[in-house]
């Protein structure tokens, strides 16, 4: 590179340095301002202080925004039940699979620029995904189960990644079969996994589906992190810190969290239930795994600031991510009615699936209300959004609670809309 490149690169890292640490949050109204009731609001309040008094979940933080506002902010309960830690705004939480609309929006960044399409089959990256099979369970002559296979019909794509048609499954989730004792055998659970060995070690492995037949919910979100390595030439982390959380002021989401911000790191409690308390990522080790699905921490606010640049179309206080095209593109159903939704859909009725998030189709048939054209995700140990373009509403929910999270989350669905006026 010449010195001034080099010096041209310097000084675009200083502006971004620069704009992270003047970042701060949504400007905040009274409710009645974007069209919210503020007597009504306080049911959220009041309804999972309740839920913490009585041992359902330790605590919460809740963000709402309209219009760009910031309307609600809250910390209930316990960020440490155990030790009697309270919770505050600033609690940082394990989002798990929170992850996976970050790395699809740096995905997205990458065809933005040219780097990266979706038609692109994902040898072009990782050349170890060249030659799949798909596993089909089967007998043998005495009944006992056995695997065959077939060969793939076609490659796996890019967008095959983003929207979970890949036929690449989790080990641990739904029923298990031939196919996941093998990922078992491989370990592919591990947190150990560098993130490159992963990918190629996940390709030796057969596939559950025929790419592009089925949605089936599983790793394909940690390859699309490889394939944004290999297509970014950076590692994951570097790439997000790079393009996504340091132009958005997400100065407390990263993989790991750093020593100085240990005190802040919520944590689980028991099952008042089970008696028994569920193992979660130590987040305060030194993360080996930059796993693209599901190994980032963040709070509450950091993750307000992601939504409402989705909502904005992109844009956050004069930084623009993507344009508004690529965000009505993301958000839009691509599973078409030659996609198969499986045995395990998770996005439920209602729903389809964009790239990287659940994509809301009608305002029925859903358990919870919401909006034709909002989508969502969630995370494993508790955490929770949505953005609804029509109501202009963003909402960010974080809490470390594994046990109970999709009641909680029907909860705040409930507890938010019926708070809106107009």
């Amino acid at each position: 590179m010449s010195k001034a490149g080099k010096l041209f690169f310097i000084l675009c890292l200083v502006g971004v340095g620069a704009h992270a640490l003047a970042a701060n949050s949504l400007p905040s109204v009274e409710p009645s301002e974007v069209g919210i009731s503020a007597e009504r609001l306080e049911r959220i309040t009041q309804t999972f202080q309740r839920k913490i008094d009585e041992g359902s979940l330790p605590g919460v933080v809740i963000n709402i925004a309209r219009e760009g506002k910031l309307v609600y902010e809250k910390s209930l309960g316990w960020q440490d039940a155990e030790a009697k830690i309270p919770m505050t705004t600033e609690s940082i939480f394990r989002i798990y699979s929170m992850t996976k609309p970050i790395v699809s929006v740096a995905a997205m960044t990458l065809v933005e620029s040219g780097h990266l399409s979706l038609l692109d089959p994902i040898d072009k990256y990782i050349p170890a995904f060249s030659d799949m099979n798909v596993g089909i369970e089967t007998q043998d002559e005495l009944g006992e189960p056995k695997l065959v296979f077939e060969k793939a019909v076609r490659k796996i794509t890019v967008q095959d990644l983003l929207r979970h048609t890949s036929g690449l499954t989790y080990q641990r989730l739904g029923k298990q079969n031939l196919i996941k004792n093998e990922y078992a055998k491989a370990n592919i659970f591990s947190q150990h996994w560098k993130l490159e060995d992963f990918a190629n070690t996940l390709a030796t492995m057969p596939l559950v589906n025929q790419p592009g037949t089925t949605w089936e919910y599983g790793h394909s979100t940690d390859i699309l992190g490889r394939v944004v390595e290999v297509a970014s030439g950076m590692t994951l982390d570097r790439y997000i810190q790079k393009t996504i959380l340091d132009p958005l002021g997400m100065n407390d989401t990263s993989f790991g969290v750093p020593k100085e911000k240990h005190d802040r790191v919520a944590d689980h409690m028991v099952d008042y239930v089970t008696g028994k308390k569920m193992t979660l990522i130590d987040v305060k080790e030194p993360m080996v795994f930059l796993a693209g699905g599901h190994g980032l921490s963040s709070t509450a606010g950091d993750y307000l600031r992601f939504c409402q640049m989705m909502l904005n179309g992109g844009e956050l206080e004069g930084v623009r991510l993507l344009s508004p095209k690529t965000v009505r593109y993301m958000s839009s159903n691509h599973i078409h009615d030659g996609i198969s939704k499986g045995v395990f859909y998770i996005p439920g009725p209602g729903y389809g699936f964009g790239l990287g998030f659940a994509t809301r189709s009608e305002n029925g048939q859903s358990v919870w209300p919401g909006t034709a054209g909002e989508y969502f995700w969630a995370g494993y140990a508790g955490t929770y959004f949505w953005i609804d373009p029509e109501e202009e509403l963003v909402v960010s929910y974080m809490s470390q609670d594994p046990y109970r999270r999709m009641e909680h989350r029907v909860l705040l669905r409930n507890v938010v809309y019926q708070a809106l006026e107009e």
